[in-house]
């Protein structure tokens, strides 16, 4: 693996990728020291800090919009809305692309529409980003987090003027930084900027797991970690991430052959070849679906308990708020069957919108290839949807258990949710998903250059690739 890493900065031009990559990464993150103008930053960090300890509607949102934005909000800095209203834009039209016939249409236009889709997809993300930052800017007026005089006469229009144009221009900043990062480093810069900002959120969880560890301790008790919760952590952290990785890769090979050719006194054709199917299919989305929407109840029935506590409403319909408002916390059964009901849904909804069989079984029978047993057609369709749908019940099954053990660590242990993250939940799949493409980007640069990768075998088989000089390469 050493080896691996040295012939990276062997070759030239691969040298300068990662280089490039690295610097305008570093850019990125030091844009979350550049604090938005009229906002108290002491009081705001103070109440963001209050609101995660609880985990109530507004610290749920925190720690969500954390995920994707590197934590910014509870400082509201210039990247304070990070790259999630590009992200949240480009899966909108990811969606519609399967549903509405325009776009449809302009996609099978090849790289001309492809470029149109993304331009409106640009669009989109700068409205995205004036909404969000507005609402932002008004709950922080709400809740007293703004500096007394930008609240008189002409400074609330400046206030307001300043705080939208500067985070849209920052999330629309680090947009340029993903594409740039996609034409001149190595790749996937949208993905390498969201991954960033959750690793940055490491070393504070090793400083409390550090902080809040005491050996004499036999149990986790106010918030410290004793030696079986840490033995606990370190051998869940490393068997999630392991889990995390058969997710991404795991793969139902579905065998294909190839019709034969004669022309002439030749055959063509007849080989045997595989379809892979993805066992998880629909990717990190139904999490991120799943954990926004269940956002929501813990927040309107914390509102509605308070205002039936408070306003003297009737005593049964006090006690249903209360009930509600107390079983639906992170943590509670009803919570956690919810979010696995909807986990399970969306993933067998965002595989249905992304995934064709008709389609696929169309291109199957173009090419002269069929799934030996089952005709091509219709027939082929019908085989191609059983199989997915049954991988997909696994593959929402393992994403299940991977989103609920960050609130089950945090809940039952005492720990705080954003070191218990570093358990599972969206932001690991994120990570684990990007990185596996990064080693094989690298991978794929180095064996073109007949050097050996990460993945390849370097204990001198003959069999393995010829490694030469840099000068020969």
């Amino acid at each position: 693996m050493l080896q691996a890493f040295a012939n990276i900065f062997r070759i030239a031009d691969l040298r300068s990728r990662v280089l490039f990559t690295i610097g305008l990464l570093a850019i990125y993150r030091i844009g979350f020291w550049i604090p938005l103008p009229g906002v108290d930053q002491t009081a705001l960090v103070k109440q963001a800090e209050k609101a995660t300890q609880g985990l109530g509607g507004f610290g749920r949102l925190l720690e969500y919009a954390s995920i994707f934005s590197g934590g910014s909000l509870s400082h509201s800095t210039l990247f304070g809305l990070g790259i999630m209203p590009y992200i949240t834009a480009s899966i909108i039209f990811q969606l519609l692309q399967s549903v509405y016939p325009p776009l449809q249409e302009l996609k099978k236009e090849g790289a001309s529409g492809q470029q149109k889709i993304a331009e409106w997809t640009r669009y989109a993300t700068v409205g995205l980003c004036i909404i969000q930052g507005l609402f932002w800017l008004l709950y922080l007026q709400e809740q007293g987090l703004v500096q007394a005089h930008f609240l008189r006469g002409t400074n609330v229009l400046i206030f307001y003027t300043a705080g939208i144009a500067g985070m849209t221009a920052g999330s629309l900043f680090l947009m340029w930084l993903g594409e740039q990062i996609d034409k001149y480093g190595i790749g996937n810069g949208v993905s390498l900027i969201l991954t960033i900002g959750i690793l940055a959120r490491m070393p504070d969880a090793i400083k409390w797991v550090i902080t809040n560890f005491e050996p004499s301790q036999v149990a986790e008790t106010s918030g410290k970690l004793s030696v079986p919760g840490l033995i606990f952590l370190i051998a869940g952290f490393f068997f999630v991430i392991a889990g995390a990785i058969l997710i991404t890769v795991a793969q139902r090979r579905i065998p294909i052959q190839q019709a034969k050719h004669t022309r002439g006194r030749k055959v063509f054709g007849g080989q045997k070849h595989y379809l892979p199917l993805r066992l998880n299919h629909a990717g990190v989305m139904p999490i991120i679906f799943a954990s926004s929407l269940m956002i929501f109840p813990s927040m309107v029935f914390g509102w509605m308990n308070t205002r039936a506590t408070t306003g003297g409403a009737a005593p049964w319909v006090q006690q249903i708020t209360t009930f509600l408002a107390i079983n639906f916390q992170m943590g509670e059964f009803p919570y956690i069957l919810a979010e696995v009901i909807l986990i399970y849904f969306f993933s067998y909804f965002w595989t249905t919108v992304q995934f064709s069989p008709d389609e696929m079984s169309r291109q199957l029978k173009e090419h002269g290839s069929f799934i030996p047993g089952h005709r091509p057609g219709p027939r082929t369709a019908d085989y191609l949807e059983q199989v997915m749908e049954r991988i997909t019940f696994v593959g929402a099954g393992f994403l299940a258990v991977i989103a609920i053990i960050p609130t089950l660590v945090s809940h039952y242990m005492g720990i705080p949710f954003q070191v218990s993250q570093f358990l599972g939940g969206t932001g690991l799949l994120i990570v684990v998903s990007v990185g596996l493409d990064l080693i094989q980007r690298i991978e794929a640069n180095l064996l073109m250059r007949n050097y050996s990768g990460f993945l390849t075998s370097s204990s001198g088989d003959s069999k393995g690739p010829r490694v030469r000089s840099p000068r020969s390469a």
